[in-house]
């Protein structure tokens, strides 16, 4: 999640309501194979939103997938509709958390005591149920995006500038940067590019 012009509580009345004003979430999918980024996209937490990333999602993967989800409610009124029943094998994750006191004006989040795993549609293999790489990519978004760092005046001030962050990000990440693991960039992996991108050939897609 990123903030645009403010956190929500503190946008002017003559705005509240209106998308890119305070709370904005950044959806993403990711390969645990390859470590590709596909898809992701800058919205609200909506079903509206969950359904628009679900079908983008579906465009750009081949064949029966396995998919990992958290808990949100959004999924459940999204991905049924994106796939057929033969199209995907889905599973949520809903982490069970125990609140901790802090100290007034202190964020930490809470601390999570353990999970409990639903499958919502076919049979998806139970040793890779997991949302740990994209819980993983997250930090990598935030590591990479200063506007994605906590308590800062860093976050967008318009949307149009996030959304156009968060591509560039991943279009650096899928392309750009060699992944630890892989040893190769995460597209070079996928066999969706035979080098590692340059920065200059990134910025030639503009031309």
């Amino acid at each position: 999640m990123a903030f645009c012009y403010a956190k929500q509580k503190n946008v002017p009345d003559e705005h509240r309501g209106t998308f890119g004003y305070g709370d904005v979430w950044t959806w993403t999918a990711i390969c645990a194979d390859t470590k590709l980024v596909p898809s992701w996209l800058v919205g609200e937490r909506t079903t509206e939103d969950g359904l628009a990333f679900m079908y983008d999602l579906k465009s750009r993967v081949h064949g029966r997938i396995q998919l990992s989800t958290d808990g949100h409610q959004a999924y459940r009124g999204s991905i049924p509709y994106a796939f057929d029943v033969d199209e995907v094998d889905w599973a949520q994750i809903h982490k069970l958390y125990r609140s901790q006191a802090v100290a007034p004006g202190r964020y930490s989040p809470p601390a999570c005591i353990g999970t409990k795993v639903t499958v919502r549609l076919g049979d998806p293999d139970p040793s890779r149920i997991s949302t740990s790489y994209v819980e993983r990519q997250n930090l990598t978004m935030r590591m990479g995006m200063r506007r994605f760092t906590r308590l800062t005046n860093g976050f967008s001030k318009k949307v149009e500038n996030l959304a156009h962050a968060v591509s560039l990000h991943y279009m650096y990440y899928n392309f750009g940067r060699t992944h630890q693991t892989l040893q190769m960039t995460p597209a070079m992996a996928a066999g969706l590019a035979d080098h590692k991108w340059s920065l200059q050939e990134i910025a030639g897609l503009l031309d």
